[in-house]
């Protein structure tokens, strides 16, 4: 796929936002790897109001995958293609490799045409907040697409503090560990700065943007940063520590070399502590083909066996604590939100500045790991 800065509709008309027609948004979708393929693409098609219009990837390979499972939808080579269609596109999102997030969404901005951008949104705050400065002088809608915001886990913990069954809380765990002892390849994997790949900048991007979203700013942050598995050039088993301008602290374990899993949430509170295990089950059901909308199960449901446990002074993997009926997970409504912000003229479900306070955390958590030291932030930019 040609993704390079080149590849620009300079010459295509700005078009202004919101899109007040009643037929379906067109979307023109950047990439059919992992994320265009297992997310983007079947979460806008079963969006009402969104229709997946055209397919970029010059792989042949994943252009007859594309052509298999979308066989109305078409598929051109390079974003030049794409470009030349922008008048007749509504949408453009982005779910190319990681360093060609920047230089595709300013072509899609400088033409006017709203833009999802899958995370993370650039490799440095700076270039986050230099996106929206660009989106709010053009007028055009721009949002990163953070699904974990709708995890089943995270939706049910953020009913939780809201309904203060847990109290204060004082400090927040969170691990998204896996077992992947052989290196797969690929530049999400890469040593190289321009690739941005590594787990700080992959799995890292969700844990810190739920923290933030739920405990507001960081003021430090330290990390240990590590490549465990043999031939690896790129971080595969991280720690981050967060202290929150609110006085919450915040723990982060990301890992592919994780031969026990822990849990994905410890919460403990002043009332009470919360735990869960296992991961929402969307993301499988996505990979294994099922559909929001489509079958017999809700989408997004999680067995009771697998709700996590409210509790105090007990051990939930001796049964202590009180079950919690998890929320059910809802990916589909951050392409809802993204479509009625379009028809509406609202705002975008995750904003651009929201990514520059994420990738704040991010890059000094590199700096900790990379120096040993604990870096402060000022709580305005993060």
């Amino acid at each position: 796929m040609n993704a390079s800065p080149s590849a620009s509709p300079s010459a295509a008309p700005t078009r202004s936002n919101p899109t007040r027609s009643n037929s379906p948004l067109r979307v023109g979708l950047i990439g059919y790897g992992l994320a265009g393929s297992v997310f983007h693409a079947p979460l806008v098609t079963a969006t009402d109001g969104l229709v997946l219009d055209t397919i970029v990837t010059s792989d042949p390979g994943r252009q007859a995958q594309a052509r298999e499972a979308y066989p109305d939808v078409r598929i051109v080579d390079t974003a030049q293609e794409l470009w030349d269609l922008t008048p007749a596109l509504d949408l453009v999102v982005i779910a190319s490799p990681n360093k060609t997030h920047v230089p595709l969404a300013t072509a899609a901005l400088h033409a006017g045409v709203p833009v999802v951008v899958d995370k993370p949104l650039a490799a440095t705050a700076a270039e986050a907040r230099e996106l929206a400065d660009l989106a709010d002088k053009t007028g055009t809608f721009l949002s990163v697409f953070q699904n974990r915001r709708w995890d089943n886990d995270f939706l049910t913990l953020r009913r939780l503090i809201a309904d203060g069954e847990l109290g204060e809380i004082q400090r927040f765990e969170s691990r998204f560990e896996r077992w992947r002892p052989q290196l797969k390849g690929g530049w999400r994997e890469s040593g190289a700065p321009e690739e941005i790949g590594g787990l700080l900048y992959d799995l890292g991007s969700h844990v810190v943007d739920q923290a933030l979203v739920l405990f507001g700013p960081a003021v430090r942050v330290y990390a240990e940063a590590d490549v465990r598995r043999p031939g690896a050039e790129a971080d595969d088993d991280t720690f981050i520590a967060l202290t929150h301008a609110n006085g919450v602290r915040s723990h982060f374990h990301v890992s592919a070399t994780t031969a026990q899993l822990g849990p994905r949430f410890r919460v403990l509170g002043s009332r009470a502590g919360y735990v869960k295990y296992g991961l929402d089950p969307q993301e499988a059901a996505l990979r294994e083909g099922q559909r929001p909308g489509a079958g017999d199960t809700p989408w997004g449901e999680e067995p009771e066996h697998l709700w996590g446990r409210v509790g105090s002074g007990e051990s939930p993997l001796t049964g202590g604590g009180a079950p919690v009926p998890t929320v059910r997970g809802d990916y589909p409504a951050y392409y809802a939100a993204v479509a009625a912000a379009l028809r509406e003229g609202g705002p975008a479900p995750v904003t651009a500045h929201e990514a520059a306070r994420c990738l704040a955390v991010l890059e000094a958590a590199r700096i900790s790991s990379r120096d040993g030291v604990t870096v402060e932030l000022d709580a305005a930019a993060s």
